[in-house]
């Protein structure tokens, strides 16, 4: 009991957003310099059904090339934006990504266009798999696997991007 109190007072003392947990990683995972991400929401209307979720947002290519690497959790209605200075169709991998995850290639005009289920690879340090759109995009979705499958979103659903301030 006498080790609580000054715990509690510390804790007090803390700004809130100390409180929030930083992202889950894998002490094992290599990480050569980890990047603060920008955040902000996203909302996917597939006719009638919106669905809404949080998002760290990758635009600068240090934070697109380490994305979701070394990650262990991921909540339900959490994601990756990646975004484009332009339109393109090369692959996404999953080096040294821990989790499986589905990936939604989005348009210019903020329209799912591919979307695609991404494995975790049996070495992460080494991925010999990529996962290419089908058709050229701007930005990217990265989430859960079966996070789209699960809301009963297909290619053609409309994407909305809010940055926080």
């Amino acid at each position: 009991m006498k080790f609580l109190l000054p715990i509690l007072a510390i804790l007090t003392l803390m700004p809130s957003t100390a409180l929030l947990a930083s992202p889950a990683t894998s002490p094992e995972c290599p990480l050569p310099r980890p990047v603060a991400f920008k955040k902000g929401s996203l909302t996917i209307a597939q006719g009638s059904r919106i669905t809404r979720l949080q998002v760290e947002v990758a635009e600068t290519p240090e934070a697109r090339g380490q994305g979701l690497m070394c990650r262990t959790r991921l909540a339900e209605n959490a994601g990756m934006l990646f975004i484009f200075e332009n339109t393109s169709q090369v692959g996404f991998w999953m080096k040294n990504t821990l989790l499986p995850l589905s990936i939604a290639f989005i348009d210019d005009a903020w329209k799912i266009v591919d979307m695609k289920d991404m494995d975790v690879e049996q070495d992460p340090t080494a991925p010999v798999k990529t996962y290419p759109s089908a058709k050229p995009y701007r930005y990217a979705l990265e989430v859960n696997q079966g996070f789209f499958a699960r809301h009963g979103i297909t290619a053609g659903a409309r994407v909305t991007y809010r940055p926080q301030p």
